[in-house]
């Protein structure tokens, strides 16, 4: 019984504990009477202005309606959703809790920038849909009185997926999905290929599928710099710290089959300040876990997963950091401009990178090639030995090419399907996941954002019914099908 309550909601309705209130009185009273006290001890003090003997400017505040584990596209995604669907305006306080202010381990940085619609789950072409319009109209989102407009850098040059004999069925029946979702992909014979691409080796080639239009990729750091502009106009606060507790309180409830399971809600959340000792206990309503490589570190701290296995209370969110490369090189008789965003049936992929005849890419690890993400080296033997082969048999005039650099950077990665997990937790009734996109989560991030804000605010999906990527699929044993994971 409590498999098929969660198949249809494990009672989700309206958020029902005021958002805008907080024990011990509003941040309104708070600010009163605390400027009374500084009037009297003002006046009892010889000198002139209230000089306060400690600074506190550094600290998050004590309460915020919402608090948001997670600073990167999708945690400022959701802060924007939250504060533009807000109804009265001014209504919700949003905290977002960012340990890296530098971003130099954020995904979102160290990422290709890439956008597709050529996905085989109608879920996620529909998130990139949705993402597209936002990013090919971002000042209508985006702008701020008084600064300049964003500029994203868009290149609309599509993608160009390559399938084998094998994987030619699949293809086919990915791109019928694709166009019914509105999503523009035309299928293309080896000789069709030729003659758009003449730089492609089409040997061992059976079918390609091509993005005509919204694919291509885009500045990811940009993105990034306007949401956090934005959102900063909006009053959303910024902590530059690390979450490393929660207080929560427990009550046990039954399943009509007479299974008693315990709930849990997230009273405060303790923040480490980034480059201190002192920490800051934040009284909340509701905790977004939009932590990327390290959300499972996050939900474990909220008790999530601590029961026995093979129960809803065991079953803990499947996401880990995995560590992925990037190369960047250089090739004088490479493709030119029309270029698109190549994935050979090898699972290497390319693309275009400025004017100069250089280009970014790389390939995922098998299972037994993972390495280990304790750092961010880079393996330059996988380019030579994994990346440059099957590239170089693609396309011939990658023989010459010469690499200049190269970084690595975290996928957040769903090891149970590979796909996302937005929405709230079941038991920790007050906790909502964004994570878990394992390598498409930036181009998801708009549509992501406004899912879980939804959610927060009217307790269902609206604008694209995310329910297949709901937590309860962990425990249910139902994955996401999803054949073009990158």
């Amino acid at each position: 019984m409590l498999r098929r309550a969660l198949r249809l909601g494990l009672g989700r309705g309206p958020l029902s504990w005021g958002l805008g209130t907080h024990r011990g009185g509003s941040t309104l009273d708070q600010n009163g009477k605390l400027s009374e006290i500084k009037k009297k001890i003002q006046s009892v003090l010889p000198g002139g202005a209230w000089n306060p003997l400690y600074n506190t400017s550094h600290l998050p505040p004590e309460h915020s309606d919402v608090v948001i584990v997670g600073g990167g596209v999708i945690g400022l995604s959701v802060a924007y959703w939250l504060k533009r669907l807000e109804k009265p305006r001014g209504a919700i306080r949003v905290l977002v809790v960012e340990r890296d202010h530098t971003y130099s381990r954020a995904s979102t940085v160290l990422s290709v920038g890439g956008i597709r619609q050529q996905f085989s789950v109608p879920e996620n072409i529909q998130l990139s849909l949705f993402s597209i319009e936002f990013l090919r109209n971002i000042n209508e989102y985006l702008a701020v009185v008084d600064d300049p407009p964003l500029d994203i850098q868009f290149n609309p040059a599509g993608y160009l997926l390559l399938a084998s004999e094998k994987g030619a069925a699949v293809m086919e029946s990915n791109v019928k999905v694709q166009r019914q979702e509105g999503a523009k992909v035309c299928l293309m014979s080896p000789e069709q290929l030729r003659n758009k691409f003449p730089w492609i080796n089409t040997e061992g080639v059976a079918l390609a599928s091509y993005g005509m239009e919204h694919e291509g990729w885009f500045d990811p750091w940009c993105l990034l710099q306007g949401l956090r502009r934005k959102v900063q106009s909006m009053g959303v606060l910024f902590c530059h710290g690390e979450v490393t507790r929660f207080v929560s309180s427990s009550s046990h409830a039954e399943t009509t089959s007479g299974e008693e399971v315990t709930l849990k809600r997230i009273h405060e959340v303790h923040v480490k300040i980034d480059r201190s000792l002192e920490y800051q206990p934040v009284e909340c309503a509701i905790v977004i876990n939009a932590a990327g490589a390290w959300s499972g570190q996050i939900a474990e701290l909220a008790g999530v997963g601590k029961g026995p296995p093979g129960t809803l209370q065991g079953t803990k969110l499947p996401v880990e950091l995995r560590k992925r490369y990037v190369y960047f090189w250089h090739c004088p008789q490479g493709p030119g401009l029309e270029t698109p965003f190549v994935i050979d049936a090898s699972g290497a992929y390319f693309r275009r990178e400025g004017l100069g005849n250089n280009y970014l890419g790389g390939c995922s690890p098998t299972e037994e090639e993972e390495p280990d993400p304790g750092n961010l080296e880079v393996d330059h033997d996988f380019f030579q030995d994994k990346v440059w082969p099957p590239l170089a048999r693609r396309v011939p005039a990658f023989e010459t090419l010469k690499v200049r650099n190269a970084w690595a950077g975290y996928y957040d990665y769903n090891t149970f399907d590979q796909n996302g997990v937005v929405g709230p937790h079941p038991l920790v009734i007050n906790m909502y996941f964004a994570t878990g996109f394992s390598g498409h989560g930036l181009q998801q991030a708009p549509a992501v954002g406004r899912a879980v804000a939804e959610m927060v605010l009217d307790g269902h999906f609206q604008t694209i019914n995310l329910s297949p990527f709901l937590f309860n699929r962990f425990y249910l044993g139902v994955k996401v099908q999803e054949h073009n994971i990158i």
